[in-house]
């Protein structure tokens, strides 16, 4: 199920905008890639690639949970029968004069 899950993943999420956020970033990184020696540069690296790993690791399971809570959701309005608003509001009249009816 979980490349399943995947592929859904890669198939509907869209990556938002935040191109102020992105930029910024940009801009630490270049900042910190001055300033680093090259031992730092290396740690600094495995620790954004770490940290991109666990977001994209993260977004995935997260995907995956809503998915699989959105179709427990349908599977139980699917056994109780689908929900109309029309058949509803149909029954609150027909209580409603009903009542009315047995209060005359």
């Amino acid at each position: 199920m979980y490349e399943y899950m995947k592929a859904l993943y890669l198939r509907f999420f869209r990556e938002p905008d935040c191109a102020e956020l992105r930029q910024e970033i940009r801009e630490a990184r270049q900042e910190l890639r001055a300033r680093l020696g090259r031992e730092d540069k290396r740690t600094l690296l495995r620790l954004t690639d770490g940290l991109s790993l666990l977001r994209e690791e993260t977004a995935l399971e997260s995907f995956a949970a809503g998915f699989q809570l959105a179709w427990g959701m349908a599977r139980e309005l699917e056994e109780r029968g689908l929900y109309s608003f029309d058949q509803e509001e149909s029954e609150r009249i027909r209580y409603n004069k009903f009542r009315k009816l047995k209060s005359k």
